[in-house]
């Protein structure tokens, strides 16, 4: 729960402390005094939009802290500490900060975190509701969500299944249209990929051919050139004339050295290493004759191999920089054509598989439906209690579970994207099922159940979200809830029973409520007053907590608007009197 709440320059609050408690408190003042500047404070702890006109005028920035228990909330701490901030003594403090020009920042346990952050780590803390919520219960999205909550775990685990499957189907619908919008693109990629193929196949490279051939080309267009070259080569090494020649000389030099090897040891190695050379000019002599020998002039094979090397180029134009990436794109072409080739496959199997899903989301929408109508009918008997318990004996609450049916499609086998075969009608699916959840009322007797919105009152209103809340907090429970004058509207026997009520669900969790009624004051464990002051140039408001007298003085006012009145003090004491003894 909420322990304490710090505002400062937030409207006409320029500082304030609200030290809160379990139970039920609350605020009460003058029309202007700044009441709801407390809401707007737990909002900007809650993460909610920033306003710079709601800062103090002449101040730099407002502040608001809340001073939060962390005892009972399951992963508070462990949230907190992930936002890089600190639990002391088992609390943790909430903080905003909004800046007279606009800017905002949030912190939790003392680290500054994205807003975001403090919204998402707060939200589970409070509840909030106002005004604006009445017209939010009209939406029926939010009445389904209401459902949903009060059906628990018998709808939670349905809605899972059914959302996850809902979610496959989609994808599947998706992925079907696709291929086949792209059929016929489909086949002109498999037919130029199959062309593709087929002439590389039937030129059937080799890898790394074309290096061979290219330097083969190159040595059959040059034979006698080459040839001429390695016979002049072989010639200037080992003459077959008397020409001087390299044996010859090398032989010279060898005959030198050895005549004078008795007389230096050094001359004789000398003669080794040319007799070395001798034998290495011998066999380079004949490697190169034999290299002349083989060089033949072969004008067809010159003229195969220009052919193939121009095959060859063919295919390098058009599929790859040489002939392995040629090869490679083939096998990549191939790997592609098994796909494409498999495209009616894949449409029969896609077919198959959003058959078999809805048929699965089938059966799962009836199965939500199901566990929503059962939770339909307690919600309703419950609500309907509670209106009992508010002053309204007479009114009757039921919400409707309705599946949206539509004509069945002239073609079953291939159905609408948002129709569904429930059993043997035909429906309108979405995300969240295939359910219309309406909340009808009827506040009198006799009367027909219409829809909130035309069948309840503003008064009637706030009675049915307050029942509604109730009813749920079992369900759902959260630590705080916070009311900002639902009871608007509401006034005598009806607003001593809001009070009531609102007492029974602080004996389950924290309530702080913002009120204009007497009677619904009274039932309070901690009552707050928001005054105003002012020295004739800044207006002022601050948070007081009251003792019992000055309880009865409120009250008073409250109740005879103004201050003083002795039959008013009586009354007010006659009221809190009535709420201690109920």
């Amino acid at each position: 729960m909420i322990e304490e709440l710090r505002i400062s320059s937030l409207g006409v609050i320029e500082s304030s402390t609200l030290e809160l408690g379990p139970g039920f408190t609350v605020v009460t003042g003058e029309t202007g005094a700044g009441k709801t500047m407390v809401v707007t404070a737990l909002g900007l702890l809650l993460g909610g939009r920033a306003d710079s006109g709601a800062v103090r005028a002449g101040a730099r920035q407002a502040r608001v802290e809340g001073v939060v228990s962390a005892d009972r909330l399951e992963g508070l701490a462990s949230a907190v500490e992930d936002a890089g901030g600190e639990v002391e003594d088992h609390t943790v403090v909430l903080a905003r900060n909004v800046s007279a020009e606009g800017r905002s920042r949030a912190y939790v346990g003392g680290a500054g975190v994205p807003v975001a952050t403090l919204a998402e780590l707060a939200e589970p803390l409070v509840a909030v509701h106002g005004q604006s919520d009445q017209h939010r219960l009209l939406k029926a999205s939010t009445q389904r969500a209401a459902l949903d909550v009060f059906a628990g775990t018998a709808a939670a685990g349905p809605l899972e299944h059914y959302q996850q499957l809902y979610e496959r189907l989609v994808a599947t619908e998706r992925e079907l249209a696709e291929v086949v919008a792209t059929a016929r693109e489909r086949a002109r990629e498999a037919d130029l990929l199959r062309f593709g193929v087929d002439e590389i196949e039937a030129v059937a490279p080799r890898p790394g051919e074309d290096h061979e051939l290219a330097a083969e080309e190159a040595r059959l267009g040059h034979a006698d050139t080459l040839r001429t070259a390695a016979e002049q080569a072989r010639e200037a090494l080992s003459s077959d004339h008397d020409a001087p020649d390299a044996l010859g000389a090398v032989a010279a030099a060898r005959g030198q050295l050895d005549s004078v090897r008795d007389h230096d040891p050094e001359a004789g190695e000398l003669a080794d290493r040319v007799a070395e050379v001798t034998y290495l000019l011998s066999d380079l002599a004949a490697d190169v004759a034999s290299y002349a020998s083989g060089i033949d002039t072969d004008p067809a094979r010159l003229a195969g191999v220009s052919e193939r090397r121009a095959s060859l180029v063919a295919l390098t134009r058009k599929y790859g920089d040489c002939v392995d990436a040629v090869l490679a794109w083939a096998e990549q072409a191939t790997r592609r054509l098994l796909e494409l080739d498999a495209t009616d496959e894949t449409i029969e199997r896609l077919a198959a598989e959003r058959v078999t899903l809805r048929s699965a989301l089938a059966e799962a929408a009836a199965i939500l439906t199901a566990a929503r109508r059962e939770a339909a009918e307690r919600l309703s008997t419950a609500v309907t209690e509670e209106l009992a318990l508010l002053a309204m004996p007479d009114a009757r609450m039921e919400i409707q579970v309705r599946e949206r049916e539509t004509p069945a499609p002239p073609d079953a086998g291939n159905p609408p994207a948002d129709a569904l075969l429930v059993g043997d009608h035909w429906v309108r699916f979405h995300s969240h099922g295939v359910d219309e959840v309406e909340f009808l009322l009827a506040a009198n007797t006799g009367s027909e159940l219409r829809p909130l919105h035309k069948g309840a009152s503003g008064g009637e209103l706030s009675r049915v979200m307050l029942a509604v809340e109730v009813c749920l907090a079992d369900t759902h429970p959260v630590p705080t809830f916070v009311f900002d004058e639902v009871d608007a509207g509401v006034g005598g026997a009806a607003a001593v029973e809001i009070g009531r009520r609102l007492a029974a669900l602080a004996e389950h969790a924290q309530v702080l409520v913002v009120t204009h009624l007497p009677q619904v004051a009274a039932f309070a464990d901690r009552h707050v007053v928001v005054e105003k002051s002012s020295d004739g140039t800044v207006t002022s408001s601050g948070l007081t907590t009251l003792d019992d007298a000055g309880r009865e003085q409120e009250l008073s006012r409250m109740l005879a608007g103004m201050a003083g009145s002795d039959s008013a003090l009586a009354h007010a004491r006659e009221l809190l009197q009535m709420a201690r003894s109920s």
